[in-house]
């Protein structure tokens, strides 16, 4: 259904309401999307002596994604600090449980709540949005329990919401591909190690250069199977050759191209519907 910008205006001041009643906030910045936005809105509601973004460098984050993050803060006039973090050190994470992303999302408040109360910041706010409710999101639960606030869910914002918003306030994120941890590139269940990590890295790069903006690359064992948009499965195939090369350079023995092209969180689709529909259930009993 189509949002009018009446509809938009409204959650907008709802938003501003919310970071408003906060004062001062740290910001959980990923730099994608919807932490882009929440940090745009938290400067021009509070100002940047009352806003820090903090962005967690980890095995899991793209390297070009944490570059990127650096250069948009600065844009923005945020203060901002990158700090380093491991999953892989959380007990159970590296096992890859289908509750994984709460163990993730747990560990990064571990680091950014202290944070927040040594330099006088009394909330820590993070980009979940008003989409994620109703999804796989055991994240939600984690900041509920850590007293972590979500001002774009609170308020109620789509994300089709914050792209245009996100354009009409010129911010370059407005039209960025989503993008997700480098776990969820590995089925649950298997283990996630470094090398894993690298190579998912390394491969999506590559391919990324190769001028795709929206790029998957799932690892099952030593399987490598590519998400691209259905649109873009055309244009991938004159150079199969080239990719199948490089990623087989890179450690993969298989290559394969998924037919039915990208989409978020193709992982949970082998997961029980009742599973779905439990995880679901505690993802939105969180806020």
């Amino acid at each position: 259904m189509s949002v009018t910008d009446n509809q938009m205006n409204q959650k907008y001041e709802k938003l501003k309401d919310i970071l408003r009643g906060m004062g001062k906030v740290v910001v959980a910045f990923s730099g994608g999307v919807d932490s882009a936005f929440l940090l745009k809105a938290a400067l021009e509601e509070l100002g940047s002596d009352n806003v820090l973004a903090i962005t967690a460098d980890s095995e899991t984050y793209p390297a070009r994604e944490k570059e990127e993050a650096i250069v948009l803060a600065r844009s923005l006039g945020a203060p901002h600090e990158v700090i380093p973090t491991s999953e892989l050190n959380i007990p159970g994470y590296a096992e890859n449980p289908t509750n994984r992303c709460y163990f993730c999302k747990n560990s990064l408040f571990d680091h950014l709540i202290p944070i927040a109360e040594a330099k006088g910041y009394p909330y820590v706010v993070f980009g979940a949005i008003a989409d994620d409710l109703g999804e796989h999101r055991p994240g939600l639960q984690a900041a509920h329990e850590r007293g972590v606030r979500a001002p774009l869910l609170e308020a109620g914002i789509l994300k089709s919401e914050i792209r245009h918003m996100s354009r009409l306030f010129g911010l370059k994120t407005w039209d960025k591909p989503s993008f997700a941890c480098l776990s969820s590139r590995i089925p649950y269940g298997e283990m996630i190690t470094a090398e894993k990590l690298s190579m998912i890295d390394r491969a999506e790069d590559f391919i990324m250069q190769l001028g795709f903006r929206q790029v998957r690359v799932r690892q099952h064992d030593n399987l490598a199977r590519i998400e691209v948009p259905a649109a873009d499965l055309a244009a991938l195939l004159p150079i199969a050759e080239t990719v199948h090369a490089k990623l087989r350079e890179i450690g993969y023995a298989y290559v394969t191209l998924d037919l039915k092209g990208y989409r978020s969180g193709s992982l949970n689709e082998v997961l029980p519907a009742e599973q779905q529909a439990v995880q679901a259930a505690v993802s939105a009993s969180g806020q």
